[in-house]
């Protein structure tokens, strides 16, 4: 085993999250290691942005104008076959008036692309980053969090000592558990996802060619993602009893299921499934919905896939990851700055966290609520009335007192509550969108749900592109923090 080195801060995993909080950490002249098991660019799946991530943490990161001559196809909003009506309807980032201008759009990516730009930006930055690294142990020194333990391409151990390590090595973390608590799995959103490539799919009209494409069905929905003029992502996220059916033939089941929603079929009538190269394996995804009980500890925290995720319906998870990642490097920097003392600072992180958590969280039971007038197993089961109290208490537990609107969850019989009047409060919403062709769903964004979940990314969008927040005298809790002119730091709020 080599000895020990030492840095500030040491990230395990390369992903949004990782070389996001890399990145802003480096930015403020700190010693960053980032350890990758693989070797970039890898696949992965994910492809569905929103302009908070591609305007306000790209943007503050300063990697805006690269991901943009990239070539990724252009998102102006999505579109839904969902809810009660049978037509499609769809939403534009541009109608909001809080995205209006140069930020009414975001990107459908290939992950092996865009995430190869943010770790090579990172290296930019000065963040020392290693390829074929695997990091095995988590090194602690009492109550703290000291470093890791890692092998690289070779097979030789080594450790490295930091003030703080960062796990964002997404899902199948090995080190989550050090963080103190456990993953709690979501029954609610524990589906599986089945999805493939096709070359040749059909486009939706324009403007909307760029769009998501989400399609409810019997057995569950669908996206159809368009990754450039000819390549899609199609995948079916179906009950997890469906999984009996997919072990033997994967390609096949997608197939059967294509053939049942005729929508899609319909859109890749004259396509060909890729069956070569990187996308040409039919995946699956299983226990994808969770989160972990504990975010930090003194020494490390959880950021991205590493901590929590949610669902794939409305473009979450990358979201989640880089703002997750940004919160921390902003906990971090604070620390390490001397400027704040790491209880406060963390505390910060850790409610901001868990707010942007909850709020996603009661969006997508409810948007998932206002689709079960299906008589299917699958949307009779997404019904908000069918949630088991013990998931409930698990999410009041996790979020109580910082996720809420107005107060509301107290225990579960009130989340209940809460979330199917936010259900009714969509569905109406949904029923007012024009499906004419002018795609004005400007009563969804006056929902106050859809506010409350625009409203970080939006600050975040305008920190970027002015250099300050939208009201940095205004912290988000009680007492708590706000961001610092640069965005990278904590400081207290002018109410203090």
């Amino acid at each position: 085993m080599s000895s020990a080195e030492e840095f500030d801060v040491v990230v395990v995993g390369g992903g949004p999250s990782g070389s996001t909080v890399a990145s802003f950490v480096a930015k403020q002249g700190h010693r960053v290691l980032l350890l990758e098991k693989e070797s970039f660019p890898r696949y992965q799946i994910g492809e569905s942005l929103l302009p908070a991530t591609v305007h306000g943490v790209c943007g503050l990161l300063g990697v805006s104008e690269e991901i943009e001559r990239a070539g990724f196809t252009r998102k102006l909003g999505g579109t839904f076959r969902w809810g009660s009506s049978p037509e499609p309807w769809s939403f534009a980032f541009a109608i909001s008036p809080r995205m209006a201008g140069p930020t009414s759009h975001a990107y459908q990516v290939e992950r092996m692309k865009f995430d190869d730009i943010l770790l090579k930006h990172s290296r930019k930055l000065g963040v020392d980053v290693r390829e074929n690294c695997a990091v095995t142990e988590v090194v602690e020194d009492g109550e703290r969090v000291r470093g890791v333990a890692y092998t690289d391409a070779t097979g030789a151990r080594h450790t490295v000592s930091a003030r703080y390590v960062v796990d964002a090595s997404g899902n199948k973390s090995r080190i989550h558990r050090r963080a103190g608590g456990e993953r709690t799995y979501s029954d609610f959103f524990r589906n599986i996802a089945i999805f493939g490539y096709y070359e040749g799919g059909k486009r939706m009209p324009a403007p909307k060619q760029g769009n998501i494409f989400c399609v409810a069905f019997d057995e569950g929905w669908f996206w159809y993602i368009p990754l450039s003029d000819t390549l899609t992502s199609v995948g079916a996220v179906v009950n997890r009893e469906f999984a009996e059916s997919v072990q033997g033939d994967p390609a096949d089941a997608l197939s059967q299921l294509i053939a049942k929603c005729p929508r899609i079929d319909d859109l890749l009538a004259d396509a060909e499934r890729v069956t070569e190269g990187v996308y040409g394996q039919v995946r699956v995804r299983k226990d994808y919905s969770y989160s972990n009980s504990s975010y930090w500890r003194p020494g490390m925290v959880l950021v991205g896939d590493a901590a929590c995720f949610l669902d794939p319906v409305f473009s979450s998870g990358v979201h989640l990851a880089t703002y997750s990642a940004l919160l921390a490097a902003r906990s971090i920097n604070s620390v390490l700055a001397g400027d704040l003392g790491e209880e406060e600072s963390f505390a910060e992180f850790d409610a901001r966290y868990r707010h942007e958590f909850g709020l996603f969280y009661e969006f997508l039971v409810s948007f998932y609520d206002m689709n079960s007038n299906h008589e299917s197993y699958f949307w009779q089961a997404k019904k908000v009335t069918s949630f088991a109290d013990s998931e409930l208490e698990a999410f009041v537990e996790l979020v109580g007192g910082v996720a809420s609107l107005d107060g509301a969850f107290v225990d579960a019989e009130s989340a209940r509550t809460r979330f199917k009047h936010t259900a009714g409060e969509l569905e109406r919403s949904v029923s007012q969108v024009d499906r004419t062709g002018a795609d004005d769903a400007t009563p969804l964004y006056q929902s106050e749900i859809m506010g409350s979940v625009m409203e970080q990314g939006t600050q975040m969008q305008v920190q970027a592109a002015l250099g300050g927040d939208l009201d940095p005298a205004d912290a988000l809790f009680p007492g708590g923090l706000v961001p610092s002119a640069d965005g990278l730091r904590w400081v207290a709020s002018a109410e203090q």
